[in-house]
Formats: C-alpha cells, sequence, structure tokens
C-alpha cells in the first residue's frame, strides 16, 4: 500500500477544503467523532473547537484523540494522526490568536466571507489546541499511480489465508 512520502503528507495537509474528522472520547467512555476545520503549521494539526463544544469537555477530561485527514477524489489520500491534544490557547484568549483563525477559516471559504465569518462570530470565543506530528503517531495512505502495482494495495492483514494477494513469505 502507498505511502505518502514527507512532502507529499505536507502538501496534503495544506490543501484548502479538506476536512478533518476528530475522534475523542466522552466520560461514559463513549466515542465521539465531530468533521471540524484544521490548519497544519509548524509540524503541527491546529484546530479550533467553541467554548460550547461537546469535543472541548472530553479534551479537558482526556486530551487524547485520533485524527483523520483524508479526501474523497481520487488518489484518496489519507492521513490518520493518534496523540493528545496539547492546548495552546484556552477559551478567552482568541484575540491572541485570531489571525490564524482568518487563516483557518480561509482554508474553507473565500477571504471575504471568511473575513464576515469571524466577525459574525466573535462573541463565540475559542479554544486552540495542536498535535504536533511528530508526539504522534503518524499513519499515511494513497491510491497507486502511474504505473506502481494496483494488486496487493491492502495491508497483507486484510487478506484472508489462501486468497490471490496473501503474501506467504
Amino acid at each position: 500500500m502507498p505511502r505518502l512520502n514527507n512532502q507529499e503528507r505536507d502538501a496534503f495537509l495544506e490543501t484548502p477544503g479538506v476536512l478533518m474528522r476528530i475522534a475523542c472520547v466522552r466520560a461514559d467512555g463513549s466515542p465521539l467523532v465531530t468533521p471540524v476545520w484544521f490548519i497544519y503549521r509548524d509540524g503541527a494539526i491546529h484546530f479550533t473547537p467553541r467554548a460550547r463544544s461537546e469535543w472541548l469537555d472530553c479534551l479537558r477530561r482526556d486530551p487524547r484523540v485520533a485524527l483523520c485527514i483524508d479526501e474523497q477524489p481520487h488518489p484518496y489520500r489519507k492521513v490518520l494522526l493518534e496523540g493528545s491534544a496539547r492546548f495552546v490557547h484556552d477559551i478567552g484568549e482568541d484575540d491572541a490568536w485570531r489571525d490564524l483563525y482568518r487563516a483557518i477559516a480561509k482554508r474553507y471559504v473565500p477571504p471575504d466571507a471568511a473575513e464576515r465569518y469571524i466577525q459574525d462570530t466573535l462573541d463565540q470565543p475559542r479554544a486552540l489546541l495542536r498535535l504536533a506530528l511528530a508526539d504522534a503517531s503518524v499513519k499515511t495512505w494513497r491510491m497507486p499511480r502511474g504505473d506502481e502495482p494496483v494488486e496487493g494495495i491492502w495491508h497483507d492483514r486484510y487478506y484472508g489465508q489462501g486468497t490471490r494477494f496473501k503474501r506467504t513469505d
């Protein structure tokens, strides 16, 4: 299964419009998955829950997260991360990092709409969290390109014994 090299991974993480799904654990132990906007800067994924977000409460109690950043169109690039999110700015410190939030918003909506969105939500305080790739388990994947083999692209564990693509070595 082809993996993204670091340059391909970074280029993908900087692609505008790609959503991230964050998984965390509720107090009762049940999982919570939420699609969110993010930005990749300085070797880390930065993301911003609002003050009343359920997942913010989850991360205050238990900072462990799984992040899934993927795309629907070919070549189906995926970056999966597991680690502990770190608070960079807590609720009420929005003015200190509003320019970063502006950059996040511009990844998902046109610049004029992003600025309008920011102005319309100034009264919705947010926290800023990050997960550094260096501090996380990171897995990447993409579909084969060009003359790369397309047979047996999944991890060997997915192929049953005696099936066509099961490796025997």
